[in-house]
């Protein structure tokens, strides 16, 4: 009995507390909200860029510039140019060593692979835009030719699912949209699509909050 009483009472609490998120957002952040967190004013460029569909995101927030190379300079600085990401040395001594030996002081880097590109794409598109068209990137990356959409990320779809019935996200033939209570909690879905989180379950929206 308790644990059903208690189950009624979250959904109930879940039920207001998405309205309460819809409305907020609807009335109030949806005009100064960039992305899942900046704010700016509407005449501003990157307030512009996400009502054109134009915004872009990279390790440093969003930009209005799309896939720009990114270097950086000094100690433990990262930079990213196009599909290879790397990070100087992080101690004086070493970073000293480098350049005084005339070398670049990188101390590691990654080249993203074909599975990487694509699942980069999915997650800025979501911080982004807030939805992926399913024919967009199926065309980018030539997905169509062997398998579509749903066969690429069938290990994900269960926690769509979830997510969907959480109401944080819509989906229909050709694409994912993210619902206003969504745009909130816009890592845990962005997190789906993240490999590299290894075998950590995405919490539930009634988890998240």
């Amino acid at each position: 009995m308790y644990c059903s009483g208690f189950n009624i009472l979250g959904k109930i609490l879940k039920y207001y507390f998405t309205i309460w998120l819809s409305f907020l957002f609807r009335y109030y952040i949806s005009d100064w909200s960039i992305g899942m967190d900046h704010f700016a004013k509407p005449n501003d460029e990157l307030a512009i860029a996400q009502r054109n569909g134009q915004l872009h995101r990279n390790f440093q927030g969003y930009t209005t510039q799309p896939e720009s190379d990114l270097l950086g300079f000094g100690m433990t600085s990262i930079s990213m140019l196009q599909d290879v990401y790397c990070q100087n040395q992080k101690g004086l001594k070493d970073f000293y060593r480098s350049i005084d030996a005339g070398e670049l002081p990188i101390e590691r880097g990654v080249r993203l692979s074909q599975d990487d590109l694509i699942r980069r794409t999915v997650i800025m598109e979501l911080m982004c835009q807030f939805q992926v068209l399913m024919s967009d990137l199926e065309a980018k990356y030539h997905l169509g030719f062997d398998r579509d959409f749903n066969d690429y990320f069938a290990k994900e779809l269960p926690a769509l699912d979830a997510l969907e019935a959480d109401g944080l996200i819509d989906r229909w033939g050709d694409g994912i949209e993210v619902t206003p209570s969504g745009r909130l909690l816009i890592r845990n879905i962005a997190a789906v699509f993240d490999t590299y989180l290894g075998n950590r379950s995405v919490e539930t929206f009634s988890k998240a909050i």
